[in-house]
């Protein structure tokens, strides 16, 4: 006959003094993809610490782009990104000034990447502008060609800007008037000397930006500044200068011997 199994058999019960065996849990492993975002993590907080001990000069330009990038994607790693960037454009002042249509040309950058870059183009225009608002020209020029430079140098589209003096020859208002195209931007006298009437200015500096990077002066650019400027002295308005900005300089009509 065969025996059943006895359903109410027990577990066999230790020898007294001897430890009963206890199952250890192991540790759940992390996902690599949690790992790689810790790696990022730690990665982003060494750039920071030492940009934060050394400031500026102890990042390169990439590194920089990348904590900048770091609002707007805020997992993830920039490096890439802000490598790319630099490629295509060149370097910082050029990724901080391209127009937003190319930036969304680059894989990975989209609306919040586009407002942080902007937004940082606008505090460095703002910061060097304010070293040249309601000072006297004479004593701050250089701080002046460097916002222009700033501002101008990078751009795709020709911009003329006219700025506007006072008669102790403090700069009282700097104002874009025109956008045009790669190579041409309209310009029209009777609308800066009006302008410079309802500012009630004494003088005032022409500039505008050659995107081929070349500061010479067209004819045209020539034939445009003896227009503005013999519209001016008929009003007792002093036209100062004409700069024009290239890519890595500017040039003065004053200097150049053309005013």
């Amino acid at each position: 006959m065969t025996r059943r199994p006895d359903l109410f058999a027990t577990a066999p019960v230790p020898e007294p003094g001897t430890a009963r065996p206890v199952a250890v849990p192991s540790p759940p492993a992390k996902p690599p993809a949690q790992g790689a975002e810790d790696h990022r993590l730690a990665h982003r907080e060494r750039l920071r610490q030492r940009f934060t001990q050394g400031g500026a000069d102890a990042v390169p330009d990439y590194e920089l782009l990348e904590m900048i990038l770091y609002r707007a994607l805020t997992r993830g790693d920039t490096k890439p990104l802000s490598k790319t960037l630099l490629k295509r454009f060149g370097d910082l002042n050029r990724v901080l000034a391209a127009p937003p249509a190319r930036l969304r040309e680059i894989k990975g950058v989209g609306e919040r990447v586009v407002f942080e870059l902007k937004l940082m183009e606008a505090v460095g225009h703002r910061m060097a502008r304010a070293r040249v608002m309601k000072q006297p020209i004479l004593s701050s020029w250089n701080a002046l060609l460097d916002y222009c430079q700033t501002v101008m140098a990078h751009r795709d589209l020709e911009q003329f800007r006219v700025l506007y003096l006072d008669r102790k020859n403090v700069l009282i208002a700097d104002e874009a008037q025109q956008e045009g195209t790669v190579d041409h931007v309209p310009v029209y006298p009777r609308e800066v000397i009006k302008r410079a009437l309802e500012l009630n200015a004494s003088a005032l500096i022409l500039v505008h930006n050659h995107p081929s990077g070349d500061p010479r002066p067209s004819q045209q650019d020539i034939n445009m500044t003896y227009a503005i400027r013999d519209a001016a002295k008929v009003l007792k308005l002093d036209l100062h200068d004409h700069l024009i900005i290239g890519k890595t300089r500017p040039l003065s009509f004053r200097t150049e011997g053309y005013l």
